[in-house]
């Protein structure tokens, strides 16, 4: 999607989609990316961190992405360029605003 201009959008848990994405040379496409998705605190807030086989912010710090958060089940929402992530299912409408704008900017 990204390779064809087009936008990709992911709320929650399924930023992990991004994690092993990879741009046209190789390099993860959060890399250097402002990116967010289900955050520590919450994952532990719900008491699952030690059930989910990863904690989706490590991961995306792991590769290279500027993770970024609000506070736990607030609705936070980020685009940086065809990119566009929600941190947790409260942030859904957020998305959805961001990608409408985008396609219709």
């Amino acid at each position: 999607m990204i390779r064809s201009n087009k936008p990709v959008s992911a709320v929650c848990h399924a930023s992990a989609v991004l994690l092993h994405a990879k741009d046209s040379t190789g390099t993860a496409v959060v890399k250097d990316r402002a990116v967010t998705g289900f955050s520590n605190s919450e994952e532990a807030a719900v008491q699952l961190t030690e059930i989910v086989p990863f904690l989706l912010e490590d991961a995306l710090l792991a590769a290279g992405a500027e993770y970024q958060k609000a506070e736990d089940w607030h609705a936070f929402a980020i685009q940086d360029g065809l990119i566009i992530t929600g941190q947790n299912p409260a942030s859904s409408e957020l998305v959805a605003e961001k990608l409408l704008g985008h396609l219709n900017g």
